[in-house]
């Protein structure tokens, strides 16, 4: 059994990554799906409102609610796969959460860009709201992001992953990480098993 988080700012790459996973046969849970459930639940519109839904559930449940909604997700998903990736931590008290869930079990990947690099990418999807056309700009996504707490769970990152190359380097980079994370744990199950 292996879990893997991503961290990282919008537009870094974590939706590419969880592409990569799911391509390697890996299920992902979004932490950003337990915040637009929540989001429709109250009523009001995911594309408006997520990041202040996020920011009351966090408020009302306290800083880890969001990965603790996460976590009976996970714990499905591992129940016929070996590995899982948890697509967008926010904060350490997430991290917190997981490492004390899945112990070593668990590896943190930052994935890091330049905040030009990140809004080019953001504008080229076509699908974010910025400023322009009256969505929340880019900088205050960050601000927002990091007030959670996102810089410091970077800081704890197991492995930091920078894309700034063409989206087929970033996708092998994730690959390879994927399989050696896997291997490693498949090997471990392996020795354990060993009388």
């Amino acid at each position: 059994m292996h879990v893997i988080g991503t961290v990282g700012l919008p537009g870094s790459g974590k939706g590419e990554a969880a592409t990569v996973a799911r391509e390697e046969g890996i299920p992902v849970v979004t932490m950003g799906d337990v915040v637009r459930q929540e989001t429709a639940d109250r009523g009001l519109d995911p594309a408006k409102d997520h990041g202040g839904v996020a920011q009351a559930l966090r408020e009302e449940n306290g800083p880890a609610a969001i990965a603790e909604r996460s976590l009976p997700m996970i714990a499905d998903r591992l129940e016929d796969h070996d590995a899982v990736l948890v697509d967008g931590i926010r904060s350490d008290v997430e991290v917190d959460t997981f490492e004390d869930r899945f112990g070593d079990a668990f590896t943190l990947v930052s994935i890091e860009a330049p905040f030009d690099v990140r809004a080019e990418r953001i504008d080229a999807r076509g699908r974010d709201a910025g400023a322009n056309d009256g969505g929340e700009p880019l900088e205050k996504r960050d601000e927002r992001e990091r007030g959670f707490g996102m810089d410091d769970a970077m800081d704890r990152a197991d492995v930091v992953v920078k894309n700034t190359d063409s989206l087929e380097a970033f996708h092998e980079r994730i690959r390879t990480l994927i399989r050696e994370r896997t291997a490693e744990t498949d090997d471990s199950e392996t020795e354990a098993r060993q009388p």
